[in-house]
């Protein structure tokens, strides 16, 4: 059975890319929504664009009216914020739960996000702390089903060059059989896979994917 319409945030990122290209060659999925904050360029049959603006409400539940799967890979960096707190506050945690209140109101029936390994809300780290608050405040809303991700490191080429980033992509990969499964590094192609594959299952409620399940989740292959 086809699934007539799915909404993609974040398409323009490593994994939001990856993931596009699978939803496109997978027949499962007849329509796909790309919704972007700048111009996207790929043209596909499948796809359609809507560019708007993520702080207006309004606008994300038009994207996602008539989607049943709504996927969700925003993010941010301190070095794209110049270490602006609130700012990458704004971005990881209020589109993404802006993100997950349109999904509660317009009754979609699955909410994919990509958080991270080691999210708490009580770190005293910054990253994790916040990633945590989104990964609680989205359960929060009882959605129909909300999928969290937590990936480790992603093994990709990204469009944005980052330096510290590219250091351990080349270094931790080397080591990462001492690491625990949680953080390995993992290709963000399996990350994307993994994605499309939980997309099919039809999970209720709240479920956290860690790290180490991903991989295997991407090896998996369903149909709706």
């Amino acid at each position: 059975m086809k699934t007539k319409q799915i909404t993609i945030f974040g398409a323009t990122g490593l994994i939001g890319s990856l993931l596009l290209d699978l939803l496109i060659e997978d027949d499962t999925f007849t329509k796909i929504i790309i919704v972007t904050r700048r111009p996207f360029e790929k043209e596909h049959s499948k796809i359609e664009i809507h560019q708007i603006n993520f702080s207006n409400p309004e606008e994300i539940e038009n994207c996602i009216e008539n989607s049943s799967v709504v996927f969700s890979a925003i993010g941010t960096t301190k070095a794209q914020v110049n270490g602006d707190k609130v700012a990458y506050r704004k971005i990881d945690f209020d589109i993404t739960y802006n993100i997950a209140r349109a999904c509660k109101k317009k009754n979609v029936q699955s909410f994919l996000f990509i958080s991270s390994s080691g999210a708490n809300s009580s770190s005293s780290t910054f990253y994790m702390r916040l990633k945590g608050e989104i990964d609680d405040a989205v359960s929060n809303l009882n959605l129909n089903s909300a999928i969290i991700l937590r990936p480790s490191l992603l093994i990709g080429k990204r469009t944005e060059f980052r330096f510290g980033e590219k250091i351990a992509q080349a270094i931790m990969p080397l080591f990462a059989f001492l690491f625990p499964k949680n953080l390995k590094p993992i290709s963000g192609l399996f990350l994307a896979k993994a994605m499309l594959n939980i997309s099919k299952k039809h999970f209720l409620g709240n479920r956290i994917i860690e790290n180490h399940d991903l991989i295997i989740w991407s090896k998996r292959s369903f149909n709706f």
